[in-house]
């Protein structure tokens, strides 16, 4: 493992476990969010791990020289047409089978996606700026495309891992194996938005896209895992097919 990549994670889960083992020492004695709003200052440092430590270790391994390269290198927005309608298709192409397998509620109006993507960086999106700006692509340089983002999901899901036993946040008391195999399938579908477009722009807008998707059609968890299963399946041929077709037209191309 690179230099960068293990200056990475030894940020990413030093600051994830400080901010939501905060959390965590509260749930165990009883205190959920809920109970108090304070405790949102260690768990939002925790979700932000992953973009802190992207550019701490960026910084420090001369890789940026200050926080605008670094945004820059994050919002590179100018992409073609194409790229954008790949990260909205395959968002949609990901929430689909669960809906029809597994069934799902009504939660936010369709229109509110308007404002809920934007939200979405600070709740998900920004990770990208660490998983496939860094970690990804710093694996793919020594392992396969299939390898590093093997790696990756598996690093993505294991980190996840406290937010299941933090009252009072979504994940607490749901299906930690499901949602490793939605991670699973995002890996391949966010590792193909990286390897044909180059952008981490690209993945932040994916990222913020599902989540959004998945605040206004909320999966029901009964036979949750059949539906999920099919997703990933789906979306990493997906994945795949994207990549092949991309190495022959280079439709992504800037």
């Amino acid at each position: 493992m690179s230099k960068l990549n293990k200056n990475y994670l030894s940020f990413t889960f030093l600051i994830m476990l400080i901010g939501w083992g905060i959390c965590l020492l509260c749930s165990f004695n009883g205190t959920s969010l809920n109970d108090n709003k304070w405790l949102y200052v260690p768990y939002l440092l925790g979700g932000w791990s992953p973009t802190i430590a992207s550019y701490l270790s960026l910084r420090s391994n001369n890789k940026v020289a200050d926080i605008k390269e670094w945004l820059k290198n994050c919002f590179d927005l100018k992409h073609n047409i194409f790229s954008y309608l790949m990260v909205a298709i395959m968002a949609i192409i990901f929430i689909l089978p669960q809906c029809f397998i597994s069934g799902y509620e009504n939660g936010a109006p369709i229109f509110a996606i308007i404002v809920m993507i934007p939200m979405m960086l600070v709740m998900g999106g920004l990770e990208e700026a660490g998983w496939r700006y860094i970690l990804q692509t710093e694996l793919e340089k020594k392992y396969s495309f299939t390898i590093s983002t093997i790696i990756v999901s598996i690093i993505w899901w294991l980190w996840h891992l406290p937010l299941f036993y933090i009252q009072g946040v979504g994940q607490h008391g749901q299906n930690y194996f499901a949602f490793g195999i939605n991670v699973f399938g995002l890996s391949f579908a966010l590792a193909s938005i990286r390897k044909n477009t180059g952008s981490v722009w690209l993945c932040i807008l994916f990222h913020c896209i599902v989540n959004s998707l998945l605040g206004i059609y909320v999966i029901n968890d009964n036979d949750n895992i059949r539906g999920n299963i099919t997703a990933a399946i789906i979306v990493i041929l997906c994945s795949y097919a994207l990549v092949k077709i991309n190495d022959k037209i280079k439709i992504f191309n800037k």
